[in-house]
């Protein structure tokens, strides 16, 4: 097994945290959760004292997709820990939020730079090839 060498005990209680939460002090915003790479403060342990990059968007159009990426995780790790503790109110408010939050986002990333996925294409023509590619403008952010 991965972690016998290290008797490692295996409880999902280690994973997630057990908490009357807070807003203000245990879940963090989406994009500082996104950058570290967890929604709850006290779960984000850096190795070797390093910490996250914070990637900087040049344009306008990618501080939205930075948002909608910063949104898309909150949402998805929220939604693991609600698989989790279904009853938290608070929790699942949150949760809900951001997904309106995030349809709002689109719909402006949409009008403005052109469809998000395949199926939003917009206008009178299939345009999801016409946006440039991460690779066509030498690199950014993303690649």
């Amino acid at each position: 097994m991965l972690f016998e060498d290290n008797n490692f005990d295996i409880n999902m209680s280690l994973f997630i945290p057990d908490l009357k939460y807070n807003r203000n002090n245990n879940i963090l915003e989406p994009m500082e959760g996104f950058l570290r790479g967890n929604m709850f403060r006290n779960e984000y342990k850096p190795y070797k004292n390093l910490t996250y990059y914070k990637l900087s968007p040049k344009t306008e159009k990618e501080k939205y997709l930075y948002k909608l990426m910063a949104l898309t995780f909150a949402i998805n790790d929220l939604n693991l820990y609600l698989d989790l503790h279904p009853d938290n109110k608070e929790v699942f408010d949150l949760f809900k939020k951001y997904i309106e939050d995030k349809k709002v986002l689109i719909k402006e990333y949409d009008k403005n730079y052109g469809p998000t996925t395949i199926n939003k294409t917009t206008g009178t023509k299939y345009n999801w090839i016409d946006s440039p590619w991460p690779w066509d403008l030498g690199g950014s952010m993303y690649v």
